[in-house]
C-alpha cells in the first residue's frame, strides 16, 4: 500500500465558483426559550507562525549555482526562502535576528542580503544521498543578473511544482510542494511493507520543542513559533471509522517522532478535515453574514448586513461610509484568509444582503432587500426608483470591489425581498424571493399574476442587468421562495415552502400537500432555461411544517435541498441516513431526480431538541450542508469540534453521493449562540462557511479579525479543508512477453480515494519513450470518499525489446499527480520451414505418391499463433497435406516444432505445382513450402497390327510369325496379361 503522510505546513485548496444557497434576511429566533497516516498519514495539517511565514512560493528553482553547491532546490517567500538539502530543510526569515552566516551549510542566495533567524528541519537516521529531483516542470524561469560579469549570471533556471526526495528511509520518500493556497506541504510517501516509526525529525533553530496539552507539537524558535497540531486517524471498517491512535513523541530537546497504534495494513487509514482559517467579521455593532461564495482561486465573497458605521471596510472599496438603519456589506478573503476588500452597499435606509454569486473574473452578484429610496442603481438599471414599501435588489461588484457594474431595484408597489442568487456559463443572474406585489415585472412568464397574498417570484437578468424572464410562482396561500441553483443549459431550480394546496405542480413525485393551509409544506421546482414552463414542480413535506431553506443541482441535474421539518411523516427513501424525526424539529436533505419524478434520496439530519439545515452545496453528488442546532447529541464524524459550546451552534454536515451516511459532521461555535446560514463549496470540495455568532470565544484559526466585535453579533467567516487525498496500486504494471502487434490482456490500475472529499480525476495519460505501447481507460471524473475505481492499462508492443513509459494520474489530492510505471517485453514469433520445397517427381496420373514431411519450427522468441494451413497455387487437388500443427487459439511454444505431412496423387500428365501455406503471426506470413511432381501414363504400339497366314492345311501348323510390342508411353508398362480371343482361338497359338 502506499500512502502520504503529510506532517507539514498549512493545508490549502484550489475553488471553483460555485455559490451555496443562501437564507433569509429576517431572521426567526428558532430557539426563543434559549438566551494517511491513512496508513498511513501523521499529519501535522496547520503549522502557524508569525505573519511573515504565511504564503510560501509555489515552486521550486533548481540550483544552478545561485546559492550554495549543496542546496538542491531553494523556494522564496515574501518574507522568507527555503533551502533544500540533500538531507534537511531550512527556513530562513526576513527580519532582524541573529544572522545565519555566509559559512551555514545551505548559504545564503546569490545577492540576498537578509537577517534570518532560520529554522532548520533534518531527517534523523535518513540515507545521506537520496536521490533528489524537481518533478513537474513549471513555465515559468528565473534569472540572475548579479554583478557587472556574464559568467556570474545564471539565467534561464527551471521552476518545478514539487521537489520529490526517493527512499529517504527505506520504501519512504519525501516530497515537498507547494499547495494552491502558495502554502509549503510535505509530504511523506510510505510504501508497502514500510515503517513510519523510521521517520525522525530535527528541529533547530535556537529553540526547543514541546507537546502541549492537546497533543499539538510546537517549536518555539527565536521570537517564533512553529505548531504542528496533533494528527487524527481513523479507518473504515464494515462502513464505520474506527479511530487509529498516533502521536507525536518527543526524543530529546529538539528531535521527535511518531507512534502509531496497531492497525489494520491491508486496510487505508484518513486524514480528518481541518481548519484552514476562522474568523470573526463585525465590529461594536450588529453584523450577520448571510451569503458566500468562492472563486476559482480559493477567494471567498461574503455577503450580509451591518448596523453601525464601525464597520471595517478597506481603502478604495466602494463604499466606506456607513448610510444607513442597516447597511449591506460585502467583503473579500483571499484562499489564506486575509481580507481583499470590504465595503458596504447600501443607502439612509434598512438595506440587507442574504446572498452573493460570483464569475470567473471575480465579479461578484449580490441580492437581497433594501428600504432605502436612494438604494445605488446604475445608469440603465431594470429599475432606478423605489417603490415605497421594500424591493429587492441586484447589485453587481467589479473584481476589486471598488465599483458597480450595475444595480437595479427589482419589484413592485408592495413589499418585494430576495433570498437567492445563481449565476449561469453566461454570467446571467437567477434571483429568487418572495414578493406582495400584485404588479411585480414579469417578462416570458410561466404565471403573470400574484396568485395569492403572497407569492414566489423568479427572475433573469443578463449581465448587463437587464431581465431575460421575470415569473410569479405560487398558488392562493402563502409561497415563499429562499433558495436558488441553475445548472449548465440555464434551467433554474427553486426550493422554499407554501401552504398553498394549489401550488402549481408538474411531474411531481408529491403532487399534493399534506398540510395546506393550515402549515406549509416546502416545495422543489425546476424552471425551463426561458422562464415559461415547469419542468418539474413537487411538495416536499408531511403533516407538520417544513420549509426548503437551501438548494444546489450537480452536474446531471439532480437537486439537493435542505430545509427543516416537523412531521414525523417527512418523505424519507430506503436506506436514507437517518428515517425518523428524533426531536422537536429536524434538518432534512433531500435529493430530487433530474427529470423531478422521484426522490433519489431523503433523510432527516438532527436528533434529539431542534436542527435547521440552512444552506446546501454539492459537489460529484456529495452534499455539503450547513445550519444550526441546540442538539448536543448531534451526530459527529470525525469533527473539528466534537461538542456543542454553546446554545445553539452552528454545524456543518457531509452526506455522502447516496445519502445514505455521513463522511464528516462537526459543531462550529463558542459559548454564545451561533448559527451557520451559508455554506459554498470549491473545486478541491473545501467548504466556505458565514453566519452570525455572540461567541466571544468562537473557534478561531488563522483569523484576520481576532476577537469579538463588541457588539450584539459578528458574523463569521470559516473555511474548512477536507483533505482529498489518494493511494494507487500498484506503483507498477509488468506486462512481460507481449508479441509485438498483439494486444495484452488487461492489467488493473486501483484509485482509491482515502480522503474526505470527492477526488476529482483531470486526466490519466502516458507519458515516456514508449508511449504509443500503452493504452489505459479511465475510471471517470469523480471517486467519493472511501470509493476506489480502476484504470485499465493494455501493452501492444510495437516492436521487439524492452518497453517502457509512465501512467499519470492528474488528480485534485495532496501530492497529485500519482504515477504508475508500466513495462513490458516487445517478443515476436519465427517460423522456419524445412525444407522449404518438395519435389515429388514422376508420378502415373491418379496414382499416389510416397508421403514427404516438413517440419515447421517456431524459431522466435513469442509463442507461435498459427490461424490455418492449406494448399494454394495452380494444382492444389494433386497435393494433400495432414499437420499436427496447434491452431489458434492454441500455440507453438518458442522452439517448438509440428510436421508437415504431403503426398501427390496427378490428375493428368505433365508438371504439376501448388503451395503449402502457413498463416500465423509471425513475420513474414503466410511462409510457403513450393510443391512440385511430373504426372505420367503408359502407350502399346504392337507391329504389325495384323498378321495374315494365307491357305494352310487342316490340322497342320504354319510357319511363326512375329509381332513387336513397343512401350511408346511416359510411364513403365505393366503387363498384366496376353491372350488370344475371338471366334477360332482353337486354331491360333502364341508365345511371348
Amino acid at each position: 500500500m502506499r500512502v502520504l503522510v503529510p506532517v507539514g505546513l498549512c493545508v490549502g485548496l484550489i475553488a471553483s465558483a460555485h455559490s451555496g444557497a443562501n437564507r433569509a434576511v429576517h431572521k426567526q429566533n428558532k430557539f426563543p426559550s434559549e438566551t494517511g497516516y491513512r496508513l498511513g498519514a501523521i499529519r501535522a495539517s496547520k503549522v502557524s507562525a508569525s505573519a511573515s511565514y504565511g504564503r510560501p512560493p509555489l515552486s521550486f528553482e533548481a540550483n544552478r549555482g545561485q546559492t550554495n553547491d549543496q542546496v538542491k532546490f531553494l523556494a522564496r517567500g515574501r518574507d522568507y526562502a527555503l533551502f533544500l538539502s540533500a538531507t534537511e530543510a531550512v527556513l530562513s526569515f526576513k527580519e532582524p535576528a541573529a544572522a545565519c552566516g555566509a559559512g551555514h551549510a545551505t548559504g545564503q542566495p546569490a545577492g540576498d542580503a537578509e537577517s534570518s533567524a532560520p529554522v532548520e528541519m533534518k531527517l534523523v537516521g535518513a540515507s545521506p544521498a537520496p536521490k533528489v529531483s524537481g518533478v513537474e516542470r513549471l513555465p515559468g524561469i528565473v534569472n540572475y543578473f548579479v554583478g557587472d560579469d556574464p559568467k556570474d549570471w545564471r539565467t534561464r533556471v527551471p521552476t518545478y511544482a514539487r521537489v520529490r526526495y526517493d527512499d529517504v528511509y527505506p520504501g519512504i520518500d519525501l516530497v515537498y510542494y507547494g499547495n494552491r493556497d502558495h502554502q509549503l506541504e510535505y509530504d511523506f510517501v510510505v510504501g508497502p511493507g514500510a515503517d513510519p516509526k523510521a521517520i525522525r525529525l530535527s528541529l533547530e533553530g535556537g529553540g526547543a520543542l514541546k507537546l502541549d496539552a492537546h497533543g499539538d507539537l510546537v517549536f518555539e524558535g527565536t521570537g517564533r513559533e512553529v505548531r504542528f497540531h496533533k494528527p487524527r486517524l481513523y479507518q473504515e471498517r464494515g462502513g464505520k471509522k474506527q479511530d487509529v491512535s498516533g502521536r507525536y513523541v518527543l526524543r530529546g530537546k529538539h528531535q521527535v517522532a511518531f507512534r502509531v497504534a496497531s492497525y489494520d495494513a491491508s486496510r487505508p487509514l484518513m486524514i480528518d478535515p481541518t481548519l484552514s482559517y476562522s474568523t470573526y467579521l463585525g465590529s461594536a455593532n450588529f453584523d450577520q453574514g448571510d451569503g458566500i461564495a468562492a472563486d476559482a482561486a480559493g477567494n471567498a465573497y461574503v455577503a450580509g448586513f451591518t448596523s453601525g458605521s464601525a464597520f471595517k471596510t478597506t481603502t478604495g472599496a466602494y463604499s466606506t461610509t456607513y448610510r444607513g438603519n442597516t447597511d449591506a456589506f460585502v467583503t473579500k478573503y483571499s484562499p489564506s484568509g486575509s481580507v481583499v476588500y470590504s465595503t458596504y452597499l447600501g443607502g439612509s435606509g434598512t438595506d440587507q444582503a442574504v446572498a452573493i454569486a460570483v464569475d470567473a473574473t471575480g465579479d461578484a452578484y449580490v441580492t437581497g432587500q433594501t428600504l432605502s429610496s436612494n438604494f445605488p442603481t446604475t445608469a440603465g438599471a431594470a429599475r432606478t426608483t423605489y417603490s415605497g414599501k421594500g424591493d429587492a435588489f441586484v447589485a453587481k461588484l467589479s473584481a476589486t470591489g471598488s465599483s458597480l457594474v450595475y444595480s437595479t431595484y427589482l419589484g413592485g408597489s408592495g413589499p418585494d425581498q430576495a433570498r437567492g442568487i445563481a449565476l449561469d456559463a453566461l454570467n446571467n443572474a437567477y434571483v429568487t424571493g418572495q414578493t406582495f406585489s400584485t404588479d411585480f415585472p414579469t417578462l416570458s412568464a410561466l404565471q403573470t399574476a400574484n396568485s395569492g397574498n403572497q407569492d414566489a417570484f423568479v427572475a433573469e437578468l443578463n449581465s448587463s442587468g437587464s431581465l431575460v424572464y421575470s415569473t410569479y410562482l405560487g398558488g392562493s396561500g402563502f409561497d415563499q421562495a429562499n433558495g436558488i441553483a441553475v445548472d449548465s443549459l440555464g434551467r433554474a431550480y427553486v426550493t422554499g415552502y407554501t401552504n398553498s394546496s394549489n401550488f402549481p405542480v408538474a411531474n411531481a413525485p408529491q403532487a399534493a400537500c399534506k398540510s395546506c393551509p393550515n402549515v406549509n409544506d416546502a416545495f422543489v421546482t425546476e424552471i425551463g432555461p426561458d422562464g415559461s414552463a415547469l419542468v418539474y414542480s413537487t411538495y416536499l413535506g408531511g403533516s407538520g411544517d417544513d420549509h426548503g431553506l437551501g438548494i444546489a443541482v450537480d452536474a446531471l441535474g439532480n437537486a439537493y435541498a435542505t430545509g427543516f421539518t416537523f412531521s414525523p411523516d417527512f418523505p424519507t427513501t430506503s436506506g436514507a441516513y437517518q428515517r425518523s424525526l428524533l426531536g422537536s424539529v429536524s434538518a432534512f436533505v433531500a435529493k430530487v431526480s433530474a427529470n423531478g419524478s422521484s426522490l433519489g434520496y431523503s433523510t432527516y439530519l438532527g436528533t434529539s431538541g431542534s436542527s435547521y439545515g440552512q444552506s446546501i452545496a454539492v459537489m460529484a453528488g456529495i452534499a455539503y450542508i450547513a445550519g444550526v442546532t441546540n442538539a448536543s447529541s448531534f451526530p459527529m464524524v470525525s469533527p473539528i469540534q466534537s461538542t456543542k459550546a454553546g446554545n445553539p451552534d452552528a454545524f456543518v454536515a457531509e452526506l455522502n453521493a447516496a445519502g445514505s451516511a455521513l463522511y464528516f459532521s462537526t459543531f462550529l461555535g463558542g459559548s454564545g449562540f451561533d448559527e451557520a446560514n451559508a455554506i459554498a463549496v470549491d473545486g478541491l470540495a473545501n467548504a466556505y462557511i458565514t453566519g452570525h455568532t455572540t461567541s466571544t470565544n468562537f473557534r478561531l484559526q488563522s483569523a484576520s479579525q481576532g476577537s469579538y466585535g463588541g457588539g450584539d453579533s459578528d458574523a463569521f467567516v470559516t473555511k474548512i479543508l477536507f483533505p482529498t487525498t489518494v493511494t494507487v496500486s500498484p506503483a507498477s504494471l509488468n506486462f512481460s512477453n507481449q508479441a509485438v502487434g498483439i494486444a495484452s490482456a488487461p492489467q488493473s490500475v486501483t484509485v482509491t480515494n482515502v480522503g474526505a472529499a470527492p477526488l476529482g480525476i483531470s486526466s490519466l495519460t502516458v507519458s515516456g519513450t514508449n508511449s504509443g505501447d500503452f493504452a489505459v481507460v479511465g475510471c471517470g471524473s469523480a471517486v467519493a470518499p472511501n470509493g476506489s475505481c480502476t484504470v485499465s492499462v493494455t501493452f501492444t508492443p510495437t516492436a521487439t525489446g524492452t518497453r517502457s513509459a509512465t501512467l499519470t494520474i492528474t488528480d485534485n489530492a495532496a501530492g497529485s499527480p500519482q504515477t504508475v510505471s508500466l513495462s513490458g517485453t516487445g517478443t515476436t514469433s519465427a517460423v522456419t520451414l524445412s525444407p522449404s520445397s518438395l519435389a515429388f517427381g514422376n508420378q502415373q496420373v491418379t496414382t499416389t505418391s510416397p508421403a514427404q514431411n516438413v517440419t515447421l519450427t517456431n524459431s522466435g522468441t513469442a509463442p507461435l499463433t498459427i490461424s490455418s494451413i492449406s494448399l494454394t497455387g495452380a494444382n492444389t487437388g494433386d497435393f494433400n497435406q495432414t499437420n499436427n500443427c496447434p491452431l489458434s487459439p492454441s500455440t507453438l511454444a518458442v522452439n517448438g516444432t509440428c510436421t508437415l505431412t504431403v503426398t501427390f496423387t496427378p490428375t493428368t500428365t505433365g508438371a504439376r505445382s501448388a503451395s503449402v501455406s502457413v498463416t500465423d503471426n509471425a513475420a513474414g506470413s503466410p511462409q510457403t513450402v513450393s510443391l512440385s511432381g511430373t504426372g505420367t501414363t503408359s502407350a502399346v504400339t504392337l507391329s504389325p497390327s495384323s498378321l495374315a497366314f494365307g491357305n494352310q492345311q487342316v490340322t497342320t501348323t504354319s510357319p511363326a510369325q512375329n509381332a513387336t510390342l513397343t512401350n511408346s508411353g511416359t510411364a513403365p508398362l505393366t503387363i498384366s496379361s496376353i491372350s488370344l480371343t475371338g471366334a477360332n482361338t482353337g486354331d491360333f497359338n502364341q508365345t511371348n
